[in-house]
């Protein structure tokens, strides 16, 4: 794929919605020429075909999670709040962008099988969630992990999942609320809580 110029690539969020609403099989590159205002032919100058189109999409969204992410695992304090810190900045990418989360729901199978996709996800989340456990445990603020890049990715599956719900139902809750929701879980836990002496 040809590097794509900023002014393009600002025009293909157009069909960003169009492939969300009718799925990547039922859009043809002539629908999102005309959705995006982007010529067939120099879509297909950039691109070999439509799945590239929904991957430049995905890795584009991706990119943006990673800044906000970096900016999240790089503040100061406890890596525990540093992590509620990363699901907001996760969160607040993907309610900002709703159209590419719900193009990514309808073809979660074939944009988990691209390689380049694959790279962009493991730089933008797992590797710094990681690097933030790891600094949890030494800490004292999270517990050390048995095996701190799978629990990278349960947690990227958590906030995503979350995301996306929220992407498709519109049900339009503050992100605050969701992000606090979220962070709550992974931090909490879904253990009952003790009582102490008190009862509280």
């Amino acid at each position: 794929m040809r590097e794509l110029p900023v002014q393009l690539a600002t025009k293909l969020y157009g069909a960003a919605e169009l492939i969300a609403d009718q799925g990547l099989d039922n859009t043809k590159i002539d629908d999102i020429a005309e959705a995006s205002g982007v010529p067939k032919a120099t879509l297909y100058y950039y691109f070999t075909g439509k799945e590239e189109i929904l991957a430049f999409l995905l890795k584009d969204l991706l990119t943006a999670i990673a800044g906000d992410v970096a900016v999240a695992v790089s503040a100061e304090g406890p890596a525990s709040e540093r992590l509620a810190g990363v699901v907001r900045a996760q969160l607040g990418v993907m309610l900002r962008n709703p159209a590419p989360c719900r193009a990514l729901v309808g073809d979660l199978g074939r944009a988990t099988r691209l390689p380049e996709l694959a790279a962009a996800l493991s730089a933008a989340f797992y590797e710094p969630v990681e690097k933030l456990l790891r600094e949890g445990a030494e800490d004292g603020s999270l517990r050390r992990a048995e095996d701190p890049m799978s629990e990278a990715v349960m947690i990227f599956g958590t906030v995503t999942i979350a995301g996306l719900m929220e992407a498709i139902m519109g049900a339009h809750r503050e992100m605050d609320a969701i992000a606090n929701g979220v962070a709550r879980l992974l931090l909490d836990g879904l253990a009952p809580r003790t009582l102490d002496a008190t009862g509280a």
